[in-house]
């Protein structure tokens, strides 16, 4: 059961930093609702997200950063890459986030994070965004219904090619050959 000061649906969905206690966690727990879950399926491309829970705390770390910790559980479905069957999965993730006020966001279109897990820190700490992130990197990136499988066939050798276009040439050009 849940207690009450962690009812998901009193919850915010946005911690400001500047209320956030540095001497002790600030617990969370989100659970979207069947139209805020469908609304993320349709955002990450997959058929159905029948069930969304993300919970864990937020917590000091250091003089001036904050680190998130959480648990992700989800139940998915999306088409079996082999058969486009409906592929229901649970999944499990455990979510690691530091925030620092020294890290700058990257810029560009496709630009790589040195650490994946450091974050830079601005006045909100987004859980619904986190949320939303985290479950797109767990998603299986190739779901196959049970018992699916790529029937894979040898690929038939090339016929070696027996003609040859310049075999009369010599013959045309008068029976000449390199030597004259």
């Amino acid at each position: 059961m849940t207690s009450p000061d962690l009812h998901p649906d009193r919850h915010p969905q946005r911690l400001r930093v500047a209320h956030l206690n540095p001497n002790s966690a600030t617990p969370f727990h989100l659970r979207p609702d069947d139209q805020v879950c469908a609304a993320i399926a349709t955002e990450l491309g997959i058929d159905a997200l029948s069930r969304l829970d993300f919970r864990g705390q937020v917590r000091a770390q250091g003089t001036d950063g904050w680190l998130l910790t959480g648990d992700l559980a989800a139940r998915v479905t999306q088409p079996c890459v082999v058969t486009l069957k409906p592929v229901r999965t649970h999944v499990t993730d455990k979510v690691r986030i530091q925030f620092s006020p020294h890290v700058t966001a990257p810029e560009g279109d496709e630009v790589e994070m040195p650490d994946e897990t450091l974050e830079p820190l601005g006045n909100f700490i987004d859980l619904t965004a986190i949320m939303i992130e985290a479950l797109s990197l767990a998603l299986p990136e190739y779901p196959r219904a049970e018992g699916a499988s790529l029937q894979t066939t040898a690929p038939e050798p090339e016929a070696t090619d027996t003609r040859r276009p310049f075999a009369g040439l010599d013959k045309l050009l008068g029976g000449r050959t390199d030597e004259s």
